[in-house]
């Protein structure tokens, strides 16, 4: 198993520099003298909150990266944040989220990177929303067709190495006053898919470059009382794409992602939540490029480990606020895949041989005018673990 080694230091490097911004007054929260990066995100034009990003995502191995993590308000917005927050301690997280841009990059070990681009906005007092992002990157990492199968193959994978770049972008409308949203969103990328030590072999099989291109729709229902850390209510969330030869798109298929989150207050600063996940892929086709399949989404199991045409994942976390600053939680789940390639039964193999996951993380609350809070997961699966920087409740 891969253990978090050689990141104690850059951990200590980091709290050592939050204790030195500490001590300046736009780092210091007025409220409780605490550190806190509202007042800078705020008030500097080119405030932006760092997001380090230590990979030891056991996919694609040990690597270091960082994102920035702007926010942007109008002045009449900031004034009326910062008088909510000056009354209360979750007053101006209760507002509606300022627009938020993310941009940065990172590498791994193998000789994987990436670096992105990416844009949330809302208008007309949360009417309209859209999200948008690009990126570009090489991606190295082990492919597992055969890994719901039983039998000598099932742990039998093969390096694959992507290169290219894609992107995403999505409009919704809140129908009347509800929370309920319908939109329309796309999907593009260009890619060049090399299958590398075929079987154990030195035979090498290039797919060549292949396009991907999808339009489609979705739904969502929004009632959580809040965007960056929610603590009660529910979402649920629709989408369904067509990947099309007249759209650009080199394979003909479709996906389906449903997935729901729900946090339930159960006690004075304890919260239980659930998460789940289904994704469903459908083609006529005998071969997709390999990163098109869905995968189990669980932190402390590997990216692309568990693909197939059917995947679902089921979580619960308990979350307690073990100060108005600080917060813990432990968390646990299980997932499934079909096969690949499988038709409709692959459905019910999906729930055949689930695979867990668990762990434990923690939060700490970095922008109370915001409500944003920054931690570490740390998680644990039969094959690996790994630890993540999260910024929200990792659900």
């Amino acid at each position: 198993m891969k253990k978090p080694i050689g990141n104690i230091a850059l951990v200590m490097t980091l709290s050592a520099f939050i204790c030195n911004m500490a001590q300046a007054s736009q780092f210091t929260d007025p409220l409780d003298g605490a550190f806190d990066m509202g007042e800078y995100l705020a008030e500097n034009a080119y405030g932006f909150l760092p997001v380090p990003i230590i990979i030891t995502e056991p996919a694609v191995g040990y690597g270091f990266g960082v994102m920035g993590m702007f926010l942007h308000e109008t002045e009449q917005q900031k004034e009326a944040r910062r008088k909510l927050a000056l009354q209360s301690v979750d007053g101006g997280a209760m507002l509606i989220p300022p627009a938020v841009t993310v941009a940065g990059g990172g590498g791994t070990e193998n000789g994987s990177w990436f670096a992105l681009l990416g844009h949330r906005r809302v208008w007309q007092q949360d009417s309209i929303r859209y999200l948008g992002g690009i990126g570009v990157g090489r991606a190295i990492m082990d492919f597992y067709p055969w890994s719901n199968n039983q039998g000598p193959l099932k742990e039998r994978g093969f390096e694959i190495e992507t290169k290219g770049l894609g992107g995403m972008q999505k409009l919704q409308f809140r129908i009347s006053n509800t929370p309920l949203f319908l939109g329309v969103q796309q999907f593009y990328s260009d890619s060049e898919v090399t299958v590398n030590n075929i079987l154990g072999t030195e035979h090498t099989y290039r797919f060549g470059n292949t396009k991907s291109s999808g339009l489609g729709v979705n739904l969502e229902y929004d009632a959580k009382n809040s965007f960056f850390y929610p603590t009660q209510g529910w979402d649920f969330k629709a989408e369904y794409l067509w990947y099309r030869s007249g759209i650009g798109s080199d394979n003909d298929y479709e996906t389906l992602l449903a997935s729901s989150t729900a946090y339930f207050p159960i006690a004075p600063r304890w919260t239980l939540a659930f998460a789940v996940e289904y994704n469903a892929l459908t083609t006529d086709e005998s071969r997709l490029p390999p990163l098109a399949y869905p995968d189990i989404n669980l932190r402390g199991i590997p990216v692309n480990r568990y693909q197939g045409n059917y995947t679902s994942s089921y979580q619960t976390q308990v979350m307690w606020q073990w100060t108005p600053r600080w917060s813990i939680s432990v968390f646990g789940g299980v997932g499934g895949n079909s096969g690949i390639g499988e038709a409709n039964e692959g459905v019910s193999t999906m729930f055949e041989q689930m695979k867990w996951a668990y762990g434990s993380g923690f939060r700490y609350l970095i922008a109370r005018r915001y409500g944003v809070h920054m931690g570490m997961d740390f998680a644990f699966s039969e094959h690996d673990n790994a630890f993540y920087f999260n910024v929200g409740t990792g659900l």
